[in-house]
């Protein structure tokens, strides 16, 4: 065979494995989204008609939109749902957190095993269904004021199995109903969730506490606003993060 026929030999064959390759990613691939769709279609055949019996006894409608506020020191996780529009909002439930690594005070940087603290958002395509913690939505860590404060990080999640290395781990049917009703809310028509996580209820009398701790300004100046807006209003603020603060939007 001539040099020129063993060079082409060579290229049909890289060509052929290559197109293996590509083939066998798309085999597993759509493997896994289908494992994902039969693990929520089972959670779903179980909780959701339940879950909506339960909702419309409390007056309140699957679907709507969704507000998650979370507790490190209390250990608890609110879900807060809209009953009007501009109305106050309603409590649905309140959930012990099944384990979160760290201490207080925000994630600084990749690897460091904290959990965040902050104003962030989940959106339809942050949930996941073929999580190897049952369920799971990420948060949105690093949000646009961890980036302008040089804060590292990812995949920061909300999910079960009751274990955690930096994320929120709750038991698995609490993060049935909750992952349920936040896709619910977001293919209902809410462009994204808030997700509100706070050190601890940040009562005047907890501050007190908090007085000359490393992460006082932080808890007062930054998350304060947002959580007393909440606290005042039971409507959920609109925070944004501009020139490395949050604000409260108007």
């Amino acid at each position: 065979m001539t040099r020129g026929g063993v060079r082409g030999l060579l290229i049909r064959v890289a060509r052929t494995l290559a197109l293996g390759l590509l083939l066998g990613a798309a085999v597993f691939w759509w493997r896994m989204q289908a494992i994902g769709t039969e693990r929520l279609e089972e959670v779903k055949s179980r909780v959701e008609a339940p879950l909506r019996n339960g909702l419309q006894a409390a007056g309140l409608r699957f679907g709507t939109p969704v507000f998650v506020r979370i507790f490190k020191e209390e250990n608890e996780l609110e879900l807060w749902l809209e009953r009007k529009p501009g109305e106050r909002w309603q409590k649905w439930k309140t959930w012990k957190i099944a384990n979160f690594s760290g201490k207080l005070g925000p994630k600084l940087r990749e690897g460091d095993m904290q959990a965040p603290e902050g104003f962030y958002e989940v959106g339809i395509k942050q949930l996941n269904p073929l999580s190897h913690y049952h369920l799971s939505f990420n948060l949105g860590y690093p949000n646009a004021f961890d980036r302008h404060h040089g804060r590292t990080g990812s995949l920061i999640m909300l999910h079960g199995s009751n274990v955690s290395v930096g994320c929120f781990a709750m038991t698995d049917p609490v993060i049935e109903e909750i992952y349920l009703l936040v896709e619910a809310a977001l293919k209902g028509g809410q462009k994204a969730v808030p997700v509100h996580v706070f050190p601890f209820r940040l009562t005047q009398e907890r501050l007190a506490v908090a007085a000359g701790e490393e992460w006082e300004a932080f808890w007062r100046e930054e998350l304060l606003p947002g959580y007393a807006a909440f606290e005042a209003s039971a409507v959920p603020p609109k925070v944004e993060a501009r020139d490395g603060h949050y604000r409260v939007a108007d």
